[in-house]
């Protein structure tokens, strides 16, 4: 099991792809982890390293005493980097990995090729709302999360159409440690880059899906407004587009990377 030991605790990880192909970084939401970016990973492996990873307090990855911060977090994918020898790749994240994309881009910005943001946004909810879920998820554990969830997360047609792929999505969110999902939360609540998205200087890409409840496509239209060389492509897709809308996400990736 390929783990990346830092000072506050192990990471896991997976590399897979040509050796001397560029590298490119996937950074999951909150309540998942790497698995959630099983559709991208045949569509990246033939021409890049995919380096997926479980956020810190997810997955196979450390829990922690939280909460975190999205810094912490941030400083958890350059750990990665250099312990795995890696000067410079393309980071791709979504949600809570958009807030991570967002950090590395103005405090890391050579360490990047290109930046990739999914449904996310430069502060999303507030944090009444961020503090009511750590309180109930502190309570109750995530089994009283999984319905609101599914309903942020894919359109009522995909659900429908492919209660699968979503059960395996919510097998994750079940299987999250519930002390590394607040310690999450916190981050997401203090997360707020409204300011400095502004100094960002690497070509960006932005998804927004026109469906999602929670980082809307008028969050994405801001991003690509305030992100010097940001373009926004926006799916038909609830918050999860990468795997509501796999074939059109995969392909704008593809354009926008091989550019």
């Amino acid at each position: 099991m390929p783990l990346l030991t830092t000072d506050t605790g192990p990471l896991y990880y997976e590399l897979t792809g040509p050796e001397t192909a560029p590298v490119v970084v996937l950074s999951n939401s909150l309540g998942t982890d790497h698995t959630m970016w099983d559709a991208q990973l045949p569509a990246l492996a033939g021409n890049f390293q995919v380096l997926r990873y479980d956020a810190r307090g997810h997955g196979r990855s450390t829990v922690s005493a939280g909460p975190y911060s999205v810094a912490q977090l941030g400083q958890d994918v350059l750990d990665l980097l250099d312990g795995l020898g890696v000067a410079q790749a393309h980071f791709c994240g979504l949600s809570l990995g958009g807030l991570v994309g967002q950090w590395l881009g103005i405090n890391a910005p050579e360490r990047l090729l290109k930046l990739v943001l999914s449904s996310t946004a430069v502060k999303i909810g507030d944090a009444a709302s961020w503090n009511a879920r750590i309180a109930q998820v502190e309570a109750e554990g995530l089994a009283g999360l999984a319905a609101a969830t599914a309903a942020r997360w894919f359109t009522p047609p995909f659900r429908r159409s492919q209660p699968e792929a979503v059960a395996r999505v919510l097998d994750g969110l079940a299987a999250t440690s519930p002390s590394g999902y607040a310690a999450c939360c916190a981050a997401v609540r203090d997360a707020d880059f409204w300011k400095d998205i502004r100094q960002i200087p690497v070509a960006t890409q932005i998804f927004a899906g026109s469906a999602d409840p929670v980082t809307t496509e008028t969050d994405g239209k801001y991003l690509e407004q305030y992100i010097p060389h940001a373009h926004l492509v926006v799916l038909r897709a609830a918050h999860l587009a990468n795997v509501e809308a796999a074939a059109p996400f995969n392909a704008a990736l593809l354009r926008f990377l091989r550019a």
